[in-house]
């Protein structure tokens, strides 16, 4: 079941049918533990609709929040661009670790949706997209689905310093979720293949893929730490690190095409904006 906000409000595909849901929030739907049971009572008694025309980012009232060095490849990259600030062995010591690395990235307002404009820093010489299996969470913290998220990052301004994060992490446009919400109460396979490929100037200039077996920490666990000492009324989206990083000669330009696609989700295609 796949769970897409429009500018009309919920609509639900289930068994290649469409159902609008157009009376309820997206806000008292997603911060519910029992989405899935409520979708599915609902769908009984609503006809069926064309396909949505515009999707939006499938986040309202929600904070995004991101969690890092949760995956071997992120862990090496982030000590090689920070070695030369000192900061190397940190990203060792996180990803080794019981409590993860968690930031905030972006609050519903600030979130791109499908097809539309991330952005790279101005200041910034070195930039990368992130492609992220990213979790909603209900009020209560329960995992309630999954999607697609684009992690924006300046890893140069990262490797300045560790405590520049929130500046490489956290600017206009440089969060992208979506295109849905795939409603489940069971995680993706440790199968489940999650990739990135990027186009410039109609060739493709990089494409890597991973796997949710990947991630070395267990999903439930880096929810349990988000939710410690935060209260989400309206639920949370969490994204859940990254496992695949272009080589360190390649950085994003004006005009490149993004696309993540993770199994089971669909593609999040977004285009690098000035």
């Amino acid at each position: 079941m796949h769970l897409f906000r429009t500018p009309q409000g919920p609509v639900v595909r289930h068994e290649d049918r469409h159902h609008a849901l157009y009376d309820l929030s997206w806000d008292a739907v997603v911060a519910r533990d029992d989405v899935r049971s409520l979708l599915l009572d609902r769908i009984k008694s609503e006809p069926v609709v064309e396909p949505p025309r515009e999707v939006l980012a499938p986040v309202s009232g929600q904070d995004v929040w991101a969690a890092g060095v949760t995956y071997w490849r992120s862990r090496a990259a982030r000590m090689e661009e920070s070695k030369d600030a000192g900061g190397g062995s940190f990203y060792d010591r996180v990803y080794s670790a019981d409590r993860p690395e968690l930031f905030f990235k972006a609050n519903g307002s600030r979130v791109i949706g499908p097809g539309g404009s991330v952005r790279i820093r101005k200041d910034s010489k070195w930039n990368v997209p992130e492609p992220e299996l990213t979790l909603l969470i209900s009020a209560s913290g329960k995992i309630t689905g999954y999607t697609c998220g684009n992690d924006m990052s300046s890893r140069d301004i990262e490797g300045e310093n560790p405590l520049y994060l929130p500046q490489a992490k956290v600017y206009d446009g440089s969060c992208a979720i979506g295109p849905c919400v795939l409603i489940s109460e069971a995680q993706p396979s440790p199968e489940t293949k999650i990739s990135i490929r990027i186009t410039r100037s109609g060739a493709e200039a990089f494409a890597g893929a991973t796997t949710v077996s990947q991630i070395k920490r267990e999903l439930p666990s880096l929810v349990e730490f988000l939710y410690r000492e935060h209260c989400f009324p309206a639920g949370c989206m969490l994204m859940t690190g990254t496992g695949v990083i272009p080589p360190d000669a390649f950085t994003l330009a004006h005009g490149d095409e993004i696309e993540i696609t993770i199994e089971g989700i669909g593609t999040l295609r977004n285009v690098v904006g000035a």
